[in-house]
């Protein structure tokens, strides 16, 4: 465990310890996406962690997938993270801000202008999101046109130079999940017969287009980028040829120089050990209910160089001083997750 508390570079920056705060999702955002107060106060509580990576942040209208969540793309956004980052700032901690496209994930009752999703395929999920007159089936998304991929691309490259001007330190491109990016990687989603479907390098090339558009926006080492090899968020089922696709994937990031890699891990030990050694910078490892015992074991064991926290770190803003002193955890409020005031996001109490 000891190792998680030593200094890690990823990037341009030297982190003071090995635990990153994962991308959660928690929808009190302003209406129009732009964060608030709170959200403010809700990051600079975990400040004392390595690196904050932020929840899912939509590039552009039809980049929103449920109500609430925060945009990157307009002046008011942009001055609503500027105070987010800010007060993280102040706090001592660094924070990258992830840029996520849900693709078909989106219901037009949630998205600015009831806009109609679009997806690599013309595919929906089986599936239902809520919306503000409840539970209602994902429809159907409108196959992307190749000048929908540019302008997508686009957005991605203009949400990133948003989150710089904003201060933040970085961007994460989000490409895990089941939503945009990794729609394209599985075929029950992606039966397209042009450059972006297909063998593995074609639906691989639209992920590997953003990531590249982004670091040359705002510079490779501030780019990292997220992965979930084997995930079946979203309805995706990635085939047989999955984990080859991953290994390609990340070979040609690696190409890239970017920050770091973030894994959210499914089970495929043998695919993890590959990527490690595929992955020449900063890997950041997700093991989804990891069990307390095994806190700062990948870093450890030389399989990751940091490991990030979901849930933990939700109810534990002082999640580093808890596990460094071994002491109890707060107990998870699941029903305050999504939307809401303080309660369940501001108010988990600190160790004296």
């Amino acid at each position: 465990m000891s190792t998680l508390f030593t200094p890690v570079q990823t990037g341009n920056y030297n982190l003071k310890n090995r635990i990153v705060m994962a991308p959660m999702t928690r929808s009190r955002a302003n209406d129009d996406g732009t964060p608030t107060a709170l959200n403010a106060k809700y990051y600079a509580q975990r400040a004392s962690l390595g690196l904050i990576i932020t929840e899912a942040t939509q590039p552009s209208d039809i980049g929103q997938g449920n109500v609430n969540t925060p945009g990157i793309y307009t002046a008011a956004h942009v001055l609503g993270w500027s105070k987010v980052t800010s007060a993280v700032h102040a706090a001592g901690g660094r924070l990258f801000i992830q840029i996520m496209h849900v693709g078909r994930m989106s219901h037009p009752e949630n998205v600015a202008g009831n806009l109609h999703s679009i997806a690599p395929s013309a595919i929906a999920p089986k599936l239902q999101l809520h919306t503000p007159s409840g539970l209602k089936d994902v429809p159907p998304p409108r196959e992307m046109t190749l000048q929908d991929i540019k302008n997508t691309i686009a957005e991605f490259r203009h949400a990133a130079r948003c989150a710089i001007e904003a201060g933040a330190d970085g961007v994460e491109v989000h490409g895990a999940n089941g939503y945009l990016l990794q729609q394209f990687f599985a075929p029950n989603a992606n039966t397209r017969t042009d450059a972006y479907g297909g063998r593995i390098e074609n639906r691989a090339r639209f992920a590997l287009e953003v990531a590249a558009a982004v670091a040359d926006e705002i510079g490779r080492e501030r780019t990292g980028f997220r992965v979930s090899p084997g995930g079946l968020l979203g309805d995706l089922d990635e085939g047989n040829e999955g984990p080859e696709l991953y290994r390609y994937l990340v070979g040609e990031l690696d190409k890239l120089g970017l920050a770091f890699l973030d894994v959210m891990h499914w089970g495929n030990e043998e695919l993890l050990k590959d990527l490690r050694k595929i992955w020449h910078q900063t890997l950041i490892l997700n093991r989804p209910g990891r069990p307390r015992e095994l806190i700062g074991a990948d870093v450890a064991a030389g399989l990751a160089d940091m490991e990030s926290y979901g849930s933990a770190i939700l109810a534990n803003p002082d999640f580093a001083h808890r596990v460094q002193l071994n002491a109890q955890f707060n107990e998870v409020q699941k029903e305050t997750f999504f939307g809401g005031n303080e309660k369940g996001y501001t108010d988990y109490p600190v160790m004296a």
